[in-house]
């Protein structure tokens, strides 16, 4: 394997490591916050992830989109928010203030506006949708995910290794036998058998 290759693959398997640690970390993190802390939504850094479960803002977000979500110092009329509502998330577009801490928020598709909660509510506004990767994401926060991103991670070091070792054990041979090769092309030639100079004396 050339080096080139051998260091965009190292750095290709160090970069996922990375990442698995970090789905990892947040998987923990929002599994303790939803177990403990009744969240649906947690926000690290504030800054989180939710899945779309219904079609009531459509078109612009469908069933099973992840949208990304950022807390804000403040929120204005138009915004697609998430807020917490019992033991469900919602996301549905502010229309309307209220007053100071209170606003009226309603699905794009939905004939009737929400009850009006207090913006305090508010997880965060929605700045980013991926569509159609909601189930994947879920999964990767379960248990199982977990495991599964734990078992490859693991299975990319250990191939990571092997593969070193398998490239240092090439190199290796590689030098012993231009070792062997330069010695025999400095060493003298070989003295002739006994069979060789009674040949040679009878003729």
């Amino acid at each position: 394997m050339k080096k080139p290759l051998k260091i965009l693959l190292k750095t290709v398997y160090w970069i996922l490591l990375v990442v698995f640690a970090l789905l990892i970390g947040f998987g923990i993190y929002s599994a303790n916050a939803a177990a403990f802390g009744k969240n649906k939504l947690p926000m690290p850094f504030g800054y989180g992830g939710a899945v779309v479960l219904s079609g009531s803002m459509e078109p612009e977000l469908s069933v099973d989109d992840l949208i990304l979500v950022r807390e804000e110092s403040s929120y204005c009329v138009g915004d697609v928010v998430v807020f917490q509502d019992g033991e469900s998330l919602v996301v549905h577009r502010i229309i309307k203030f209220l007053d100071e801490t209170t606003v009226q928020t309603q699905g794009d598709a939905n004939n009737t506006p929400d009850a009006p909660i207090d913006i305090a509510r508010i997880k965060g506004r929605a700045f980013y949708r991926i569509a159609h990767v909601g189930t994947a994401f879920d999964m990767i926060r379960s248990p199982l995910g977990t495991a599964v991103i734990i078992g490859l991670a693991i299975f990319l070091l250990w191939a990571a290794a092997r593969a070193d070792r398998r490239e240092d054990e090439k190199e290796k041979e590689a030098i012993l036998e231009e070792i062997r090769r330069l010695k025999h092309a400095a060493s003298p030639s070989e003295p002739p058998s006994e069979s060789e100079v009674d040949a040679h004396a009878k003729e």
